[in-house]
């Protein structure tokens, strides 16, 4: 319950906030419903985003207490403000070249015109979401230090022949694929959106492998070095190691996750604080729920359950793919993902017990 405390606290103060809004709005029955509709939104996004939670998980147990809690503080305003509400903003207002504050008054004035001006970025966005989560399925498919394989056979022989040049190669043709399903006026701002995304996972991964590298050339000349005399290079060295650009992955990964609820929030309320709101307080056990996932080790229990997460990423990148022209209901796809992970859990219960017999 502990690694819940935090999130329960704050999740408190966001429903009192919500509902002051809903009051000052309109009135008590104001109240009543901004409340019950940020709960809504709450856990919408928590089904939204399990999988992200138990992705995040086997990244953040690599890391030491310090990034571990670096996630939790600094990650997680930047989860609920930055891509729960500057991002939209961000979206809408280079769509429109109108300035933040001319988009925020829109908001919150004509709800329904700035959900319109967000839902006709929508094929781009997911242009761009789709191509990097599909990378983070295809390089787990690919990774070949990866010892367990979930689907037999098949998978192992999936992982001798992949590498990460065809997981690029796999995900800029689905980007081309993405981009013949859109009309004439969108093609070019979709292919900018996917290649974009593509250059964004690889950025990221060269940063992370930059940053690791002179960590461990640092590593190699402290050890050298007398006791005591190792200076502010080590400091820097702990605060800059590889673990950086993880956490830039993972922010990356929780933006590509956050849009598709911000657009399903749309659906049930048009009121951007009410959304920002109940967004949080998903986002919020998102975060909690990574945590626990690492201290419990719950991944090294079921061995299969960060299987079932990015595979659950990889049909989510395809669902992105092709929400560009069809609507993909949000209980479709917060149901595949939920989908596997349980069989994934069913897996690896049968994997523990054919062990132990």
């Amino acid at each position: 319950m502990k690694h819940f405390r935090i999130s329960i606290i704050v999740s408190i103060g966001l429903m009192l906030a919500a509902g002051w809004w809903g009051y000052s709005q309109g009135g008590v029955s104001g109240l009543l419903q901004a409340v019950w509709i940020s709960a809504v939104l709450g856990v919408l996004e928590v089904s939204l985003s399990f999988d992200n939670a138990v992705v995040n998980a086997s990244v953040l147990r690599h890391w030491d207490d310090f990034w571990q809690k670096l996630f939790l503080t600094v990650g997680i305003v930047v989860a609920v403000f930055g891509m729960r509400l500057l991002f939209p903003l961000l979206i809408v207002s280079f769509a429109t070249g109108l300035g933040l504050v001319d988009v925020w008054s829109m908001a919150i004035a004509t709800p329904d015109k700035y959900s319109e001006y967000l839902t006709g970025v929508h094929a781009e966005v997911a242009a761009f979401g789709g191509a990097f989560l599909l990378l983070v399925f295809l390089n787990f498919l690919f990774d070949e230090s990866k010892k367990l394989h979930w689907l037999g056979w098949m998978e192992r022989k999936v992982n001798q022949h992949g590498t990460e040049s065809l997981a690029v190669l796999l995900s800029l043709l689905a980007v081309f694929a993405c981009v013949a399903l859109v009309g004439e006026a969108k093609k070019y701002s979709v292919l900018a959106a996917g290649v974009i995304g593509v250059a964004v996972y690889v950025a990221v991964g060269w940063l992370s492998e930059l940053l690791e590298e002179d960590e461990e050339a640092d590593a190699a000349n402290d050890a050298g070095k007398p006791a005591g005399k190792s200076g502010n290079g080590a400091l820097v060295s702990t605060v800059a190691r590889g673990s950086f650009g993880g956490f830039m992955y993972l922010e990356v990964l929780d933006a590509s996750f956050s849009f598709d609820g911000v657009i399903g929030a749309f659906a049930i309320t048009s009121d951007v604080v009410i959304i920002m709101l109940g967004l949080a307080i998903g986002a919020m056990f998102v975060r909690s729920m990574t945590v626990f996932l690492v201290h419990k080790g719950t991944l090294e229990e079921f061995v299969y359950l960060e299987h079932g997460a990015h595979y659950a990423i990889g049909i989510l990148a395809l669902i992105m793919f092709a929400s560009v022209r069809y609507h993909i209901p949000e209980w479709f796809t917060g149901l595949s993902g939920v989908i596997f992970i349980a069989i994934s859990i069913w897996s690896s219960v049968r994997h523990r017990r054919h062990a132990i017999q």
